[in-house]
């Protein structure tokens, strides 16, 4: 089975191809929930150009280092405010469960999004 047609690693439950492959592609995320998604899916395939293209420029570090042995496992949605495809700005808690080194652990994040001229941008999170 490709990776296209296997489930997204988002668990949205549905394919990777219906699913974050276009986002990561470069299509703009209709809300601050989907392109999360596909942040966290970049995370999972290690595609540090996404995170950094999808990160707004006003907190986007010059580069970002991804841990290649860290294994994210799952995401859960915990909450979301505002966020729509009509909306200038929305709210995405998550729980990310991963796996390091024999050892496992989560983290819970309530992160902050824009949307400018039609675009979402992933602006800051709160670890909680």
């Amino acid at each position: 089975m490709t990776v296209a047609a296997s489930r997204c690693p988002c668990h949205s439950g549905d394919t990777f191809d219906a699913c974050c492959a276009p986002l990561i592609a470069g299509a703009p995320a209709p809300t601050a929930e989907r392109l999360m998604r596909s942040r966290y899916t970049a995370f999972v395939l290690q595609d540090a150009e996404h995170l950094l293209r999808t990160w707004h420029p006003s907190t986007r570090p010059r580069t970002l280092e991804l841990e290649p042995d860290l294994e994210w496992r799952r995401l859960v949605i915990v909450d979301k405010a505002a966020g729509g495809p009509f909306d200038r700005d929305g709210i995405v808690e998550f729980e990310a469960f991963w796996r390091q080194r024999g050892e496992r652990g989560s983290l819970r994040e309530r992160s902050r999004f824009v949307r400018e001229d039609r675009t979402w941008f992933y602006v800051d999170g709160e670890v909680r």
